[in-house]
């Protein structure tokens, strides 16, 4: 997992060779304005999901965990917390993993609680659970970026 700032983004090209384009669209594009939705940047390679989701309490967040994407989340409106846990920590699966949605939820907890505000990102791999989400109450407009891990150029 990565949290820091979208001013620093530039440091990131590097550990994969679809994040700069992903970064240079996150920092073109005024997301407070944006529909929501999903656009495809390089077709599944490389997509974005802009939504209004509901702030939920730690206890209500579930953990997730992807095989297949990389999530670069990034909280538009308000400030977004996220619980954190090692994937290979996870002990008690809600669902078997979805092969199609490229997802598996599970009842544990995080280890770990970051938050950021808008102008933050977070970058969960597969080997990191996270439960996104989380801040008690009301609304977040946020962008989900998900690149795929095995890219060939």
């Amino acid at each position: 997992m990565i949290l820091d700032s979208l001013k620093n983004a530039e440091l990131y090209y590097g550990i994969h060779p679809l994040f700069k384009e992903a970064f240079e669209y996150l920092k073109s594009v005024d997301f407070m304005k944006a529909e929501t939705g999903k656009t495809e940047l390089k077709g599944k390679d490389l997509f974005v999901v802009v939504s209004d989701s509901d702030l939920r309490t730690e206890e209500e967040a579930k953990m997730e965990v992807h095989n297949k994407y990389i999530d670069i989340q990034l909280p538009v409106s308000v400030a977004e917390t996220y619980g954190w846990k090692a994937r290979g920590e996870l002990e008690n699966e809600r669902d078997i993993f979805n092969e199609e949605k490229d997802i598996q939820f599970f009842y544990d907890k995080g280890t770990t609680l970051v938050t950021a505000v808008p102008g933050d990102f977070a970058i969960f791999f597969p080997q990191d659970g996270h439960a996104p989400c989380i801040g008690g109450g009301g609304k977040v407009r946020k962008v989900v970026v998900k690149i795929v891990m095995n890219y060939e150029l």
